[in-house]
């Protein structure tokens, strides 16, 4: 009797260390970042240290009562959450093996043709410094749908840490919830020809160029984000081109239907600052802008901001002609550069002693954008206008679509990620102090730090403890 007594206990304290054991906590190397947000899925990104299969819980009305689960148990983490409604603010949390972040929000892209879109841009800003902490505390505070980061976002050589330290970390409070589609600059492109741009994001593809080159829409306005240091000879002919670039960029603009469309990429091919135009940017693709109606090109380079007007060929257009406006917004963070000379007759208007961003609301026909320091003040302001069709109806909210994969399942980039597990982050304000534990998970550990295996064997021991228990109260 004291023997089938022992054993009970003993499996029953076997199970409750095991348990203790397996629900040890991770904690967050990276806080979470929102990619690949659309009208009905979003990707939760984040780091670890150390393994771990953690779950992103989420829902409506600042409810979190649905979960994604990881299908990965390694530190680096993208959960994909599906069958989301378009339009729709949504709170989510990273439940990181029982440690959880704090709860923040962001709403996914409305439904397709939505003729309100509101959106933020900016270009060399990574550089961990107050003047790129101000630029994006005051996006956040503007609230925009999605922004649009337009290279040089981790100086000074886009290296696997420089990407921890001047990207995720300065700016973890927007990223997490405000989306954000990228483009690279000539400062990433020195490390492996951007290898960790594209290790550190989850961004859209397109079939020929994979993350280098891509478009989506967002409402009633056409997105395209060109990598021009592929277009100017800076990539692997065996990654990405200018060819098969060019093709495809003429082949998307053709294809979409959307009333507004911008394109976004590093080098201007406008600009009067130390590094000047890139010609061959604007040989190559500006007669593609004027041909298939693209009306705001975005570029960052020079470290000013700067724009034209519309323009046509190597002129100026004559007015009341709707041709592209070309701005710089290079003010992101990295020390500004005096603009020198005099003004030339193609820009409307530069300015060399402000960091700030751009933000556009475009509502039907009328797309509104102003240039904001982070105090507030207006560097710049202008407006394009077009006519619209009517709208019949409002758009017809789908319904949820069948999920792409279950969630939690890994989005990797387009080549293998080459670089190591970056240094735990001190002082994350996203999640919670826990219990001190020396102990971290052995990365070479079986899969998970799930109790369920634990909890398996804990109702077994209770019950042969209380038969043992019954038997000896009967005698």
């Amino acid at each position: 009797m004291h023997r089938l007594y022992s054993l009970a206990l003993g499996a029953t304290a076997a199970a409750l260390t095991l348990t203790a054991s397996s629900a040890s906590a991770a904690s967050l190397t990276r806080q979470p970042y929102l990619q690949r947000v659309g009208p009905d899925t979003a990707t939760i990104a984040f780091r670890l240290d150390a393994s771990c299969v953690p779950s992103v819980r989420y829902g409506t009305n600042g409810l979190t009562d649905q979960s994604a689960q990881s299908a990965s148990s390694s530190r680096n983490h993208a959960i994909v959450l599906n069958g989301l409604q378009p339009g729709t603010e949504y709170t989510y949390l990273v439940d990181a093996c029982g440690a959880r972040t704090n709860p923040v929000r962001f709403s996914t892209a409305p439904v397709p043709g939505t003729r309100r879109v509101h959106f933020t841009a900016v270009g060399d800003f990574g550089m961990n410094n107050a003047n790129q902490r101000n630029v994006a505390n005051a996006m956040l505070a503007r609230k925009p749908e999605l922004f649009l980061m337009l290279g040089d976002n981790a100086y000074d050589a886009g290296t696997e840490a420089e990407f921890q330290n001047n990207l995720f970390v300065p700016m973890a409070p927007l990223l997490s919830q405000v989306p954000f589609f990228a483009v690279p600059g000539n400062h990433e492109y020195v490390t492996n020809k951007g290898q960790p741009y594209f290790d550190n994001l989850y961004l859209p593809t397109s079939k020929s160029g994979g993350e280098y080159y891509y478009s989506f829409d967002w409402g009633h306005v056409h997105f395209v984000a060109i990598d021009s240091n592929c277009a100017i000879g800076l990539s692997s002919t065996d990654r990405c081109t200018l060819a098969a670039q060019k093709k495809w960029v003429e082949e998307d603009l053709a294809a979409s239907t959307a009333p507004w469309k911008v394109v976004f990429f590093h080098h201007p091919p406008w600009s009067s600052g130390e590094h000047g135009s890139q010609l061959l940017m604007r040989r190559e693709f500006t007669p593609l802008f004027e041909k298939h109606g693209v009306d705001l090109v975005l570029t960052g380079h020079d470290h000013h901001y700067e724009r034209t007007h519309p323009m046509k060929g190597t002129s100026v257009a004559p007015s009341n002609t709707r041709q592209p406006v070309y701005l710089v917004v290079g003010s992101g963070g990295a020390s500004l550069r005096p603009l020198e000379g005099s003004k030339p007759s193609w820009a409307a208007l530069r300015n060399d002693k402000d960091h700030g961003y751009l933000d556009v609301t475009v509502e039907d026909g009328t797309l509104s954008a102003q240039v904001l320091t982070p105090s507030g003040k207006t560097l710049d302001s202008f407006t394009l206008t077009k006519e619209l069709p009517p709208l019949e109806a409002e758009p017809e909210q789908p319904g949820p679509s069948e999920p792409s994969g279950p969630p939690g399942t890994e989005q990797p980039g387009p080549t293998p990620p080459s670089t190591p597990n970056p240094d735990p982050v001190t002082g994350n304000p996203g999640l919670p102090t826990g219990p001190d534990d020396s102990e971290n998970l052995d990365p070479n550990s079986p899969p998970g730090c799930s109790a369920g295996p634990a909890m398996a064997l804990f109702p077994m021991g209770a019950w042969v403890l209380a038969g043992v228990l019954r038997r000896r109260r009967r005698r």
